[in-house]
């Protein structure tokens, strides 16, 4: 997760912090370096995820086979992401990036050339999606270091909303490519990889790893990960929120298709498009959502909305109880992805504040693969309860109505007091000091 953003509360006697602008973050040419690399990889990847679809469905016929391979990419996440950041840990960040990078480019560059049975692609795919934790890790406690104060919680809400407009023009451009030749969608992935790689090289300084004593083995640092995160109450509360927030932020992205059949389009061709608006507008919401808060609201303002932005990411959502049409369905979906480009950044940057730079990347590990798991069974379990299909938006409107008393209970019990952050963001200020000495 990410670094600094002003918690002083509103009693202090320090001036609020100003809010920085996005000449600030990218006055940075190392921030400019990273930026640009991570955002070429992640339209590759949308890229390849639509290309590899179709190459598997055409060669298989099989709907599930298609499917999972999709579902590949989450994999490393779910079973060995935090051991995989623990390990990335014990290196230089910017060497974890190239040498993840250039893996990456050789397996996908191997299921692009060469003509092979679709167990072996499928092999080769998770081989490449190991690279994803060491590398986002790696990425994220290096632009904590790039990006002081209020500078990486601006810097978080354009990479966030970048993150989603590469999603949507990969998906398309992905979408168009693979009806033509999935093979150079893939291939074009690999330059991805290969020009990140390059940027990282020629743009981004050699760092030593962050001295952290006596080195453990790697499942009991991996361990240590989740005691840090998950027994220190600041983090503990921000986790919380944000693991939260996850079970109900992707259930209109997820959960389209099941949607669209329950909405009843009169035609293939209006299926088609209805799917694509209800999948599309919570990554338009975050977009807008991400860039009017990150650049127009003050930090300390921010950091209160962290709260009520929780209540109402799943509250936005409770009209699906109604059955509502598809215009009404979009503006739900719309003002979800809104609502958390309102929390992610401003509860990444306290996150990081509170969190010694020894941890960041393990505590990368460690919410990367809650958020993955929540999202992906949260959309499992209502999926399954909605059958059949016409049911789906009961259940959403159910699921989400439960979900408001949720983060009301963690909104005015579990977020931690003012004190609590300030001794932890002490506690880590000291900790940084001491391994920098």
């Amino acid at each position: 997760m990410p670094h600094p953003v002003s918690t002083s509360s509103s009693a202090s006697s320090d001036p609020p912090e100003r809010p920085a602008t996005f000449r600030d973050v990218f006055a940075n040419g190392e921030y400019r370096a990273v930026f640009s690399a991570t955002v070429l990889s992640w339209v590759g990847d949308y890229l390849a995820k639509i290309a590899v679809t179709v190459l598997v469905f055409q060669q298989t016929g099989s709907a599930g086979v298609a499917a999972a391979t999709f579902a590949i990419s989450y994999a490393p996440w779910l079973l060995i992401g935090p051991v995989l950041t623990a390990l990335a840990e014990r290196m230089p960040r910017r060497t974890v990036m190239i040498i993840s990078d250039i893996a990456r480019m050789i397996f996908i560059g191997l299921v692009a050339l060469v003509d092979m049975p679709v167990p072996l692609m499928i092999v080769l795919l998770f081989l490449t999606a190991l690279g994803n934790p060491p590398y986002d890790a790696a990425r994220s406690a290096l632009t904590a270091t790039l990006l002081p104060g209020d500078k990486l919680v601006v810097g978080l809400a354009f990479a966030a909303s970048a993150g989603q407009a590469a999603q949507i023009g990969g998906y398309l451009g992905g979408g168009l490519l693979a009806a033509v030749d999935p093979h150079l969608a893939l291939l074009i992935d690999a330059a991805t990889f290969a020009i990140s790689a390059l940027l990282i090289g020629l743009f981004v300084k050699r760092r030593p790893p962050v001295e952290r004593g006596a080195r453990q083995n790697l499942l009991r640092e991996t361990i240590d990960g989740f005691r840090m995160v998950f027994g220190t109450p600041a983090l503990r509360g921000i986790a919380v929120v944000i693991f939260g927030v996850m079970l109900f932020s992707t259930l209109p992205e997820g959960l389209g298709v099941i949607w669209t059949d329950a909405l009843r389009p009169p035609d293939d061709r209006t299926r088609g498009l209805t799917q694509g608006l209800i999948m599309l507008v919570p990554a338009l919401g975050f977009i807008v959502g991400g860039l009017l808060v990150g650049r127009l609201v003050r930090p300390d303002t921010r950091n209160r909305l962290i709260r009520p932005l929780a209540v109402l990411t799943p509250l936005v959502l409770v009209p699906a109880l109604l059955n509502p049409p598809l215009w009404a369905v979009c503006l739900m979906g719309f003002l979800c992805g809104a609502s958390v480009a309102g929390i992610l950044p401003a509860a990444n940057g306290l996150f990081v504040q509170a969190l010694p730079n020894t941890h960041r990347s393990r505590a990368f590990g460690v919410m990367q693969s809650g958020m993955q798991l929540l999202q992906g069974g949260s959309i499992f379990i209502v999926g399954l309860l909605a059958r059949p299909a016409s049911m789906l938006p009961t259940v959403v409107g159910l699921w989400c109505l439960a979900g408001v008393g949720l983060m009301l209970v963690v909104a005015l019990l579990v977020w931690p007091a003012q004190e609590r952050f300030t001794a932890a963001i002490e506690r880590a200020r000291q900790i940084n000091q001491a391994s920098a000495a």
